[in-house]
């Protein structure tokens, strides 16, 4: 069982960079003892090889792994020019003591037989009779072009020329290299930094970290088998959601290949054309070959042997079935592919998941005639096929957009899917991903529709679940969703809006500050007061131990006249340095803004990081100890979270109340897809209990004064029907604006192609008459400036009335 490749592998190949501490000889001049370049072969494809490709071999000498991470393999030509470039192949993972690691190159025309497979892969077309090849400490290309130079660049840590190669080390350069033949070192790896002493020519013998050595294609090979094995994909994936083969060597699987992953986690998935009558048995399954490129293409018949194995992308979700270490046989060419299975409203179930009452689903037999989890996992690995989806998840950076094969599940009114209640998930959802580079997802918006058929395989992977691995997309189009944008407040009606404007910090590009004042200024027609969550210190992810905000809340400011928008003025506390949670060194606060030409600003001294503020009955009413301040500060609910921030206002000279928060995030909540059902959401906890510090607060300000009129908002990193907001509403003494919209406007936020909601704003009996309305121009869209849509409530100053609410 592997846990875990990263993103960047999973989306784009990219290579994790970490030096060993261990691997940085001064330079050549000192031998060796541990990593080498055992075997070098230019000759592969050529006319008269056998081999159909280029390598270089690693081994390592030593007692202990030698980490290859952050490191690489390079080439220069034997007769380096002005022109001529070092070219580069990266590494990753480690050779093992006594042990091999094979960097495939670039094949040629000719050749018969494969490499085992490579454990890295390059593109380097190396010259069979002379050339450069050295193992380098970075990724980066080096520059000398002499062997003198080289040896003296502390990042080459073995380097080997042949032929009449100028760049070698000692006496001369290893001989006898040819189209037919590698130049290899003894069996005792010695290593004396003489190229032409520890060098000599030989048939190629490329083997790879599993010790394995290149087969023949002939009959009796166990290794490449002409005949199909005893076990059928259907075999491997089994009636469950992990194989009965897990960990065990299967040969001679037959399939067809339906399509390659180039990119990334690279590899091809088979399906077999002869399905069982087993409908909870999937007939493909993906084959990983990891950073090698796979040889294969679409249409080929194909025999592969290998390890069976069950992948976690990560600990809490469910696994991808592979075949690992895969030895591949072609047998033939251009064959039709299986019919894709229909996805749509009618074929997937309405129940989601099964329950093991929070235990793993793993074992559990597939029913997926019930469940739309045990229809997709049943499909995992095969050819499937969707046709005019909606779009309910813009496309994201990863070129990745949700959608929905179920139009009629939960729909909102701007074409997304509503996520209503933790028992009522949305079945339809699937996240779609292209496997032709030369066709990427279109950038799409929610609402937005793939028309025409979108075809490919069902995948799995830790950021979504099941996803559709498209080799041909739905053409795109556009329903032209339309950001928002609210009325003006009147003269006596006081606007407070909440936004999150995701990180903000004085580093950030003009572009998004501008984006986001446009919000301010436009999109919520210039808010008297503005609860911003997410505003960094001055210098953002840097951990220096700056706090204040000043120069970020300038930039801010100034852009929202810059948009025509007023002159706000500002109020926060700053947080004690590092104890707030959010990015490292960033420092994140809750901020107000506010338009003196409309509402005051009650200072009172007092408020700090670590100062509660409470309410003092006065006369007139109630008031705050300090303002701005903090609630409950040094409370364990707030252990690195951020703090509430109340303020005092003065609105038409009427007292407001208003407390901005931004709740601790649901990380490290299980996945609803995930192998564990139902899920666990083990953050609600500390949110519950900061809800209540918040709903303890209110109800104080209510104690001094029945009718104080408070408004508390903010990102509460939770549902409308959450044990969270039931904790906030205690005793009634908030109302949720949000369950007075329509139910399918209730929402703020778009994930995994849900609509939700985790921002609010709540007010308290005291406030009668209001408007109120969620401005929808961020979450919805490719291109947003803040993953939250800012939410914004119009209160009317007069006396008592009937509350309304509206949206525009």
């Amino acid at each position: 069982m592997r846990i875990s490749r990263p993103r960047s592998v999973l989306l784009a190949g990219a290579v994790a960079v970490t030096l060993s501490a261990t691997a940085l000889p001064a330079a050549f001049a000192a031998p060796s003892s541990t990593a080498v370049i055992s075997e070098v072969y230019g000759g592969g494809g050529n006319s008269g090889a056998t081999l159909t490709r280029d390598f270089v071999e690693l081994a390592n000498a030593g007692s202990a792994a030698y980490d290859l991470s952050g490191f690489s393999v390079q080439y220069l030509p034997g007769a380096p020019s002005a022109g001529s470039q070092w070219q580069v192949s990266p590494l990753t993972g480690a050779v093992a003591p006594g042990g091999r690691y094979l960097v495939a190159q670039a094949a040629g025309t000719g050749g018969t037989v494969g490499l085992p497979a490579p454990d890295a892969t390059g593109t380097v077309a190396m010259a069979a009779a002379s050339g450069t090849v050295a193992l380098v400490s970075g990724t980066a290309p080096l520059t000398c072009k002499t062997a003198a130079d080289c040896a003296s660049d502390t990042r080459v840590v073995d380097l080997v020329g042949y032929g009449s190669a100028v760049v070698r080390e000692g006496s001369g350069p290893a001989t006898g290299a040819s189209a037919t033949a590698s130049v290899a070192r003894a069996a005792s790896l010695a290593d004396t930094d003489d190229n032409a002493a520890d060098l000599s020519a030989g048939a190629p013998t490329p083997v790879n970290a599993a010790g394995e050595t290149s087969g023949g294609e002939g009959p009796g090979d166990p290794d490449n088998p002409t005949e199909p094995g005893t076990v059928r994909v259907h075999d491997i994936q089994g009636t469950t959601r992990v194989s009965p083969l897990d960990g065990q060597a299967v040969t001679g699987v037959p399939g067809v290949v339906t399509a390659v992953r180039t990119t990334g986690s690279r590899g091809f998935w088979i399906q077999d054309p002869s399905p069982d009558a087993d409908p909870r048995t999937s007939e493909g399954v993906l084959v990983y070959t990891g950073s090698a490129a796979p040889t294969v293409s679409v249409g080929d018949s194909v025999l592969v042997s290998g390890t069976v194995d069950e992948y976690y992308p990560s600990a809490t979700t469910q696994s991808v079935t592979e075949i690992t270490a895969p030895r591949t046989t072609v047998l033939s060419s251009g064959n039709a592919l299986p019919a894709p299975v229909v996805l749509d409203a009618a074929s997937v179930p309405g129940g989601y998941v099964p329950s093991a009452d929070g235990g793993s689903i793993d074992a559990l037999p597939l029913e997926p005639a019930k469940y739309a989890l045990d229809l997709y996992e049943s499909l995992e690995g095969t050819r499937v096929e969707t046709a005019d989806t909606r779009v309910t998840g813009a496309t994201s950076s990863y070129g990745e957009v949700w959608v929905t094969v179920e139009p009629k599940q939960n729909p909102t009114r701007r074409g997304g899917t509503l996520y209503a209640s933790y028992t009522d998930q949305n079945t339809g959802r699937i996240k779609v991903m292209s496997l032709d580079s030369t066709r990427p997802v279109p950038v799409a918006n929610v609402g937005d529709v793939l028309s025409g058929t979108t075809t490919g395989v069902l995948d799995y992977d830790s950021f979504g679940g099941y996803s559709l691995q498209a080799t041909r997309l739905g053409t795109l189009t556009d329903r032209h969703l339309k950001r928002e944008v609210t009325r003006e407040q009147k003269r006596d009606e006081l606007a407070v809006s909440t936004y999150n404007v995701e990180n903000l910090d004085a580093l950030d590009d003009q572009g998004k500050f501008d984006t986001l004042a446009k919000g301010v200024a436009v999109n919520l027609a210039s808010p008297d007061i503005v609860s911003l969550e997410e505003i960094q210190d001055d210098n953002g992810a840097v951990n220096d131990g700056t706090v204040g905000s000043e120069a970020t809340l300038k930039r801010f400011t100034d852009a929202i006249v810059a948009a025509g928008g007023p002159r706000y003025s500002w109020r926060y506390v700053a947080p004690q340095d590092g104890k707030d949670g959010g990015e490292p060194g960033g420092n994140i606060r809750n901020v107000f803004l506010f338009n003196p030409a409309r509402v005051s600003f009650v200072d009172r001294a007092g408020g700090d990081a670590t100062t509660a503020v409470k309410a003092v009955r006065t006369k007139k009413g109630v008031t705050l100890s300090a303002s701005p301040a903090r609630i409950s500060p040094l409370d364990e609910s707030w252990s690195d979270s951020r703090k509430p921030l109340v303020g005092e206002f003065r609105f038409r000279g009427e007292p407001v109340f208003v407390i901005g928060n931004h709740f601790t995030s649901k990380g490290g909540d299980q996945p609803l897809h995930g192998r564990y059902q139902a899920p666990a959401r083990s953050s609600e906890t500390k949110r519950v209990k900061q809800a209540a510090q918040v709903n303890t607060f209110v109800k104080s300000l209510l104690a001094a004064d029945k009718s104080a009129r408070v408004i508390t908002l903010g990102d509460l990193n939770d549902f409308a029907f959450s044990p969270t907001m039931s904790a906030l509403t205690a005793g009634k003494a908030l109302k949720p604006l949000i369950s007075t919209l329509p139910a399918n406007e209730r929402y703020s936020y778009v994930y995994e192609g849900n609509s939700q909601t985790l921002d609010h704003i709540l007010t308290s009996p005291g406030i009668r008459r209001f408007d109120y309305d969620v401005v929808h121009i961020n979450a919805e869209f490719a291109d947003q400036a803040s993953d939250h849509d800012p939410q914004i409530v119009r209160v009317r100053a007069d006396g008592p009335g009937h509350g309304h609410h509206g949206h525009h």
